[in-house]
């Protein structure tokens, strides 16, 4: 008799942990139809595209939920539909487009306004949301299975995806909890995507692998075993309450605007993400030099605990 699958193990899981939270299930289908595939019964079993020259059309993006965000976020923004997603797909897809889309998701991309005969800020996300009250967020959050993707060459089929404002930010690679070395297979997959359809690694910023009981993350680009870290939360081995808090509307966005970097290093550009210890001492040096009581503080740190970066990011926020 057949084992558990993963879907019905772990994707299943997180997709209604996700529901919970506030993000809105698109069936692949749908998600398929958003994206400009051809109606789904071309699709084979398993999720292999008949056609890959179809799929290779698709685009990664909900384009007209993107298109509406923008128009509500930027009145002045007269761009055609499409006009945005064609400039994310001329992006190179490698590292430096993916940085450059980050640049965009912290609204620091420009538009042209001819009403002013100059350029203006384009805002993608509102981060206003990181305050308010679930019932009144303004930017959309998404989430989907499945996500198939093929450049002509290769095909890739991304387990679970989380999208903001149709844009996809996150991807999540499910693993049977009865396979050894669950988590590590999965970053291998994460791993094979990179090498094989890198176009959908431009916009999506973080990677997640989970086998139901770890649950390991790090951003996308960097796959060094040594810049992967185990989300941790108060429940040890409880699958919901990890994908709860790491996958938390507020929690991404923060990651999104404020714990990502990039930086030269040996002559390269490298990506890292802040660990959960290093964004809690960045939230304390920041919170202690606003306080008009205090005038010092103490961060104590380990060698090799990320002395550097924590130092970088809470400077950058107290300017």
């Amino acid at each position: 008799m057949p084992g558990p699958t993963e879907h019905k193990t772990v994707q299943a899981r997180i997709l209604k942990y996700a529901q919970e939270i506030g993000w809105r299930y698109v069936s692949r289908a749908e998600a398929e139809a958003r994206r400009g595939f051809p109606p789904h019964p071309n699709l084979l079993p398993q999720g292999e595209r008949e056609n890959a020259d179809e799929a290779r059309r698709a685009s990664l993006y909900f384009g007209d939920l993107l298109h509406e965000q923008v128009l509500a976020f930027n009145p002045k923004y007269k761009d055609a539909e499409g006009a945005l997603v064609g400039e994310f797909q001329r992006l190179n897809a490698d590292i430096a487009g993916n940085r450059d889309l980050l640049a965009y998701l912290r609204n620091q991309g420009k538009f042209f306004c001819a009403e002013e005969n100059r350029e203006l800020d384009l805002q993608l996300i509102d981060y206003g949301d990181l305050t308010r009250l679930r019932g009144e967020w303004r930017n959309v959050y998404e989430v989907t299975e499945e996500f198939f993707v093929h450049n002509g060459h290769h095909g890739t089929r991304e387990d679970v995806v989380f999208l903001i404002n149709g844009i996809p930010v996150l991807v999540i690679e499910c693993k049977n909890a009865s396979k050894d070395e669950g988590i590590a297979l999965g970053v291998d997959q994460i791993r094979r995507y990179h090498a094989e359809t890198p176009e959908v690694m431009v916009p999506e910023m973080l990677f997640t692998a989970t086998e139901a009981i770890g649950f390991a993350y790090g951003v996308t680009w960097n796959t060094v075993r040594r810049n992967i870290f185990q989300w941790k939360s108060d429940e040890i081995g409880n699958l919901e309450a990890k994908v709860k808090s790491f996958c938390a509307v507020s929690h991404l966005l923060r990651l999104l605007k404020n714990f990502i970097l990039f930086a030269e290093k040996e002559e390269e550009l490298q990506k890292f993400i802040l660990r959960q210890h290093q964004t809690v001492a960045v939230d304390k040096v920041v919170a202690r030099a606003l306080d008009p009581k205090r005038s010092r503080g103490l961060v104590w740190h380990t060698q090799g605990s990320g002395k550097t970066y924590t130092m970088i990011k809470a400077a950058e926020l107290l300017f």
